[in-house]
């Protein structure tokens, strides 16, 4: 697909007056990525119910960098970004484009820093495609990825994330892929497959995310830190929480928030999902 010119494309598609949702996706295993269960049902839903988008821009856990980058290329790849799964999974290949110009036009928004045009790097990582296959499996939309600048803190991703507001009105989906519960070195691995298991720290701070997100409290969830004793056994490195304020950012006072996939796997991590708009 050769997109020339992001406005008279993204015209074409959606009327300026209708503004497209922003996704908080827990994405949690990447084995979700071929797994027909509650979560990727829930996301394939999401596909259908809500407005074709013109493109789709995610923000995923696994694309840390030092500065800011979005995706420029035509094609991007399907990184493989994990290890110790099955075959099935490395052999999954999701051939949506890419848009040089949407991300220009991402860059150009991004005022506060300077963002780089990665022409040949990245790709599309498992933070990204285990979800957005499932909602559009033809890979025929357009998906550009804004990376985490890992040396900035919670502010500087709250602020960079509000500057990508008026992509909401010219079609374009944007997701932010994390967990907000996410401690691997506690997970119980022999209660994985039990329903909705969580230590009572996760199920506390899942509940404590889930009110400050209904109440618009966006100044403490970005000193998460300070929220309970129990934010530091949830977020023991920020790389899975970050996507979350990019999502929130993009909130406005018109916007209905709702929750999905609200569940604890493993004890130590959340699949909590957060529907804007």
């Amino acid at each position: 697909m050769s997109l020339h010119n992001f406005k008279n494309w993204t015209d074409n598609l959606v009327q300026d007056d209708i503004k497209m949702p922003v996704l908080f996706i827990g994405h949690g295993s990447p084995m979700n990525g071929i797994e027909d269960n509650e979560f990727s049902q829930t996301w394939a839903r999401f596909g259908k119910e809500i407005p074709r988008p013109a493109a789709v821009l995610v923000v995923s856990a696994h694309w840390l960098t030092y500065g800011t980058h979005v995706t420029a290329m035509e094609q991007p790849r399907t990184i493989h970004d994990f290890g110790g799964f099955p075959q099935a999974l490395f052999d999954v290949q999701y051939p949506a484009p890419g848009s040089p110009e949407l991300a220009k036009k991402a860059s150009e928004l991004i005022t506060t820093t300077r963002v780089g045009l990665d022409n040949h790097e990245w790709g599309l990582d498992h933070g990204t495609w285990t979800v957005v296959r499932h909602m559009y499996p033809d890979a025929d939309i357009p998906i550009i990825q804004l990376s985490i600048d890992y040396a900035k803190p919670p502010q500087y991703h709250y602020d960079l994330g509000k500057q990508l507001a008026a992509l909401r009105k010219k079609g374009v989906l944007i997701i932010g892929s994390g967990n907000m519960v996410h401690n691997l070195r506690m997970v119980d691995w022999h209660r994985l497959n039990e329903p909705n298991y969580g230590y009572d720290w996760a199920i506390e701070m899942n509940s404590i995310f889930k009110e400050k997100i209904g109440n618009h409290s966006h100044n403490e969830l970005i000193k998460y830190e300070s929220l309970s004793s129990a934010a530091k056994l949830a977020i023991p490195s920020p790389d899975h929480y970050y996507p979350l304020l990019y999502t929130l950012a993009l909130q406005d006072n018109k916007d209905d928030i709702s929750f999905f996939n609200d569940k604890l796997v493993g004890g130590s991590l959340n699949m909590t999902g957060v529907k804007i708009g």
